[in-house]
This record gives C-alpha cells, structure tokens and sequence, in this order.
C-alpha cells in the first residue's frame, strides 16, 4: 500500500503522461496522487500482498487503468472490464507463492 506522500515522483510522472497529463499544477498531482494511493490499496488487496507499481507488470498495467476509471468517473465498471486481468495477477501470485514454499530449503 502506498501513501500519497511516499508515491515515487517518477511514478507520478509515468502515471501523468499515460493520461496525457502535460501541465504541473498542484491540485491535479494531488488528485492523481489519491487516485493511485486508492489504486495500490484495492489492487494489493486483490493480490493478496503489496505489488510492484513501478516495474512494467500487470499490477502497474492495472494501477494505470484504475487511475484513469477514476480520474473518469467510471469506478463502477472497472473490475468488470478488468476482472479476466484481475484473475490473471491473482493467479500469478498464487502459483509464485506456491513455487516459493515448495522449493526446498537450504
């Protein structure tokens, strides 16, 4: 989970140019740093544990996508049109956990 203050500015600005987002101003960085602070809780939740926003990966495919329903206003269809890719990350991290605890130690 991430907080608003502690989101990585390189993530902001990743985050700004994917919604094509070109000026500075401070009330809309402080929109989108709620907005992704939102995202990261909802999708660590749905993943079971905290992900990696800033590594290309589905967990940040998603963040991107859940800022810009957001931002849109269309919160109520996002996990809808997005539950396949939901169930793909939730299932990447099952079988990732699973292969960790049955490696053998040593």
């Amino acid at each position: 989970m991430m907080k608003r203050a502690e989101i990585p500015a390189e993530l902001l600005a990743d985050v700004k140019n994917y919604l094509n987002i070109t000026w500075e101003d401070k009330a809309t960085d402080g929109k989108i740093r709620g907005l992704i602070a939102s995202g990261s809780v909802y999708l660590d939740g749905k993943g079971g544990e905290a992900m990696d926003y800033e590594t290309d990966g589905e967990p940040r495919t998603l963040l991107f996508e859940y800022v810009r329903y957001m931002r849109d206003g269309a919160q109520d269809v996002f996990e809808n049109n997005y539950l396949a890719r939901i169930l793909a990350m939730q299932n990447e991290r099952a079988v990732g956990r699973h292969v960790e605890s049955a490696a053998p130690s040593g």
